[in-house]
């Protein structure tokens, strides 16, 4: 600790040297009083933070403590994200019908409402009750740290500060009313809002339209449909394989790289717009913090990211966060439960919603012991209430003010066994499991995450007829509520109770490769498999999708080959493999040849002449680059089949639990929709003016400025590594935008020198403001499959010939 005073000069010297190197027009806007100014910011008191920019717009926020650091970060978050932060800022307030009106359809990013006015009822009510107050009152490691409030409350101050002393020029939120200062509270909401998305955020549908039954039905009287164990398990493996959230992340082990020293990989998979959009900077508190990557918008702490010592990334698990419990109601009150006999009443939370040109909404809403009732018949849950049966939703996670904490751990990791420590220690993941790697050449897997304490033997024990057919299927727990001894335990090493504590989490050390690409973690490496974890946090021995299949035969196979270097992980990322193509590109060509005449008939009835794609299909390159031919078409193709083709009926071979990686396989192109499929896929393209073997960024695209910027990469069906889903439009030519898919990459090693070895690339840019230089820059790179070259040590940083320095401060 006595080093630390000196390493504050160090570096307020580095920070003025870099001040005297800039180049002449950036210098002569700096006199000696501003160089002053930003040494003793470092070594006096004062919110104030110097944030130095270099290429692409990416931040380096120099700060003397964590709530200038948060100053900073929130001030230059807002730089670049104001519209869509402040949108988020209204949605955890409850303020979206005010402003946007109640109708108004939402942009998920904070929540599966569909329409503001059911969002503002979930979010005024957790307002109301001051649920975000009360976590933040837990002392720590229950609740967050001192260093993450001020980082909270910098954050806050920064942001407003920037409002203070900017004019906005995105027309997103130019002149809008609605853009206003915020406090530490809202920052904090949006933390909450983040946590509980796998669980009551995921229902905000079916928490705010929940009703009792009246007149005759509460008498008893046409009572309703029971729920529907298969709807509910698809609507709860549609939760899981949510489009909008996933990814891929690879760590390697020391004796498969050329230094001997861990790599990484991280390729999360996240939406391209709104508010879960991620933010690259660098934060430094000297002596304390150095840490790189990308945060989730509105966050104060890097969200994935790297320093000198390790590198982690996360990808969205297949834990099922949440549980259910059916309540048992009184026959006289619809409103009243019992709980070993004995009745308790439901809670009902009342809440007011102001709404644009109109008179407030005044809705109820329903609590139990177990969490709100959800009932909806065709929400997310499709559930109903009944005279005698109603459903509550259990979501440990919104007691969980814990995730900033847990990143910050991270941050300041100096190795693998010390993420570990942070996920012990405070246990604040909601939803993703944790891929890291360290500089002295160790790996890791886990999923680490906050789920209820669900055992098998509790769902054996406790399970409803509905929860014994959701639970091994989708790992739903549907839990007796009528039944006290079917309440959730805790574990000796658990933070929270009713939750898994960290010995109970499965995690891989020290393996040649640990991977995930959003399946359970049962093949993290395939040669050593994880097993004997509780069915809540994923399934074993199941097929796996053709990303995890695609992305285990690659990582193994350079695991295999040795000798990997950053380079090597840049490769693979851009690599485009299409796996569905390795299992049925050259089947579906040979089938397509075989059809007689060489034609197909269509679902509209009528015959098409399938022959030129045959031998486009035949002569493509198997990748999802931009210049590659026969991509779209296979791409139309694929999509076509599999929604017309069961998987039972796809394969000639079927899936082996003893084989998981190479089967199923062998395309059946005898099944009744191979040839329907192609002929409706030619069709669709020659009605659009495309041509079967027209290079794929030709017609996968985005527009930005008015100008079209190809997009390389493949959709999930696909299997593709760099995974990119866009909306087909036709009429204007093909995919015309992406909603999600690739996002912050990251590839990380270590050399032994003090500096990360590291190449980054925000696929969308860091603003989303058309008027900002970063607004698509890194698209353009991303599209050319080039990437960002790391500044992380100061020398690189004061050597960047796109250098700016800014000192921010509240005035």
């Amino acid at each position: 600790m006595r080093t630390r005073p000196r390493r504050l000069v160090v570096a307020a010297v580095a920070l003025l040297a870099a001040t005297a190197g800039l180049p002449a027009t950036a210098a002569e806007r700096q006199d000696q009083h501003d160089r002053h100014d930003q040494q003793e910011q470092l070594s006096h008191g004062g919110l104030s933070a110097v944030v130095r920019y270099t290429e692409y717009g990416i931040p380096h926020i120099l700060a003397k403590d964590y709530k200038s650091l948060g100053f900073g970060t929130g001030w230059a978050q807002a730089a670049d994200q104001v519209c869509t932060l402040a949108d988020g800022f209204v949605t955890v307030r409850g303020e979206r019908s005010r402003f946007f009106g109640p109708d108004a359809a939402t942009d998920f990013s904070l929540s599966s409402a569909t329409k503001n006015l059911s969002s503002d009822l979930y979010f005024r009510g957790v307002r109301q009750t001051r649920t975000v107050e009360r976590l933040l009152a837990e002392p720590a490691p229950r609740g967050p740290s001192r260093q993450v409030k001020d980082l909270m409350r910098g954050f806050a101050a920064g942001y407003n500060t920037w409002l203070k002393q900017n004019r906005i020029t995105d027309p997103a939120c130019k002149g809008s009313a609605w853009v206003r200062p915020v406090t530490s509270l809202d920052v904090a909401a949006r933390f909450y809002a983040v946590a509980v998305l796998g669980g009551q955020g995921g229902a905000v549908d079916d928490i705010t339209s929940a009703q009792p039954p009246t007149g005759s039905a509460a008498r008893g009287k046409g009572i309703g449909t029971s729920p529907d164990a298969e709807t509910l398990i698809r609507a709860v493996r549609a939760r899981t394989a949510d489009a909008d959230m996933g990814s891929n992340a690879v760590a390697f082990r020391g004796d498969t790289t050329a230094t001997g020293r861990g790599l990484l990989l991280g390729n999360p998979h996240y939406p391209w717009h709104g508010g879960r959009r991620f933010w690259q900077a660098q934060q430094t508190i000297p002596g304390e913090l150095d840490v790189a990557g990308a945060s989730l918008l509105g966050s104060p702490t890097i969200s994935i990211g790297y320093n000198a010592h390790v590198a982690w990334s996360h990808t969205v698990s297949t834990g099922v966060p949440f549980n259910l419990h059916r309540l048992t109601l009184d026959p006289a009150d619809p409103t009243v439960y019992l709980v070993d006999g004995e009745p308790e009443r439901m809670k009902k939370r009342t809440v007011t919603v102001a709404v644009k040109d109109g008179t407030p909404v005044t809705r109820p809403q329903w609590w139990t012991r177990y969490g709100p009732v959800v009932a909806s018949a065709d929400g997310e849950l499709p559930l109903p209430w009944t005279a005698t049966t109603a459903y509550a939703l259990n979501d440990p996670n919104a007691a969980n003010m814990r995730f900033a904490d847990t990143s910050l751990g991270f941050s300041k990791a100096r190795g693998t066994a010390d993420v570990l420590a942070s996920l012990a220690r405070h246990q604040g993941l909601p939803w993703v499991n944790t891929i890291a790697a360290d500089s002295s050449g160790h790996s890791l897997y886990t999923q680490s995450q906050v789920l209820p304490r669900i055992t098998d033997d509790v769902a054996a024990r406790c399970s409803t007829d509905l929860g014994k057919a959701t639970y091994p299927a989708a790992g739903l727990a549907v839990l007796d509520g009528s039944r006290g001894d079917c309440t959730l335990g805790r574990d000796s090493d658990a933070v929270q109770p009713g939750t898994f504590g960290p010995a109970r989490m499965p995690t891989l050390r020290d393996a040649p490769y640990a991977e995930n690409s959003n399946d359970s973690a049962w093949l993290a490496n395939a040669d050593r498999p994880l097993t004997g974890y509780e069915r809540i946090f994923g399934n074993i021995g199941t097929q796996r999708s053709p990303r995890t299949r695609g992305a285990i035969e690659d990582v193994a196979a350079m695991a295999r080959r040795g000798g990997l270097t950053v380079r090597d992980l840049e490769r693979q990322q851009f690599a485009n493999r299409v796996p569905a193509a390795g299992l049925a590109a050259a089947d579906t060509a040979t089938g397509c040849a075989a059809l007689p005449g060489g034609r197909a008939t269509g679902s509209d009835g009528k015959a098409v002449d399938v022959a030129e794609a045959c031998s486009v299909l035949a002569a493509w390159d198997r990748t999802m680059d931009t210049g590659s031919r026969g991509a779209l078409l296979f791409d139309r193709f694929w999509r076509k089949l599999t929604a017309k083709v069961p998987t039972a009926q796809r394969w000639k071979v079927p899936f082996s639990a003893a084989d998981p990686v190479r089967t199923p396989n062998t395309l059946n192109t005898a099944a009744p929709g191979f040839a329907l499929a192609l002929a409706d896929t030619v069709a669709e393209l020659r009605a659009a003016g495309i041509a079967l073997d027209s290079r794929l960024g030709e017609h996968q695209f985005v527009v930005r400025n008015g100008q079209r910027i190809p997009v390389p990469g493949g959709t999930e069906g696909l299997g593709v590594w760099n995974k990119i889903e866009a909306v087909w439009d036709q009429a204007r030519g093909g995919y015309t935008e992406v909603t999600t898919g690739s996002s912050h990459i990251q590839a990380v090693g270590w050399d032994g020198s003090r500096c990360p070895v590291a190449r980054t690339l925000l696929t969308y840019a860091q603003s989303s403001n058309p008027n900002s230089p970063h607004f698509s820059d890194q698209t353009r790179l991303f599209s050319g499959e080039k990437w960002v070259t790391v500044r992380f040590c100061e020398k690189d940083i004061l050597s960047s010939p796109a250098l700016k320095v800014v000192r921010v401060r509240e005035r």
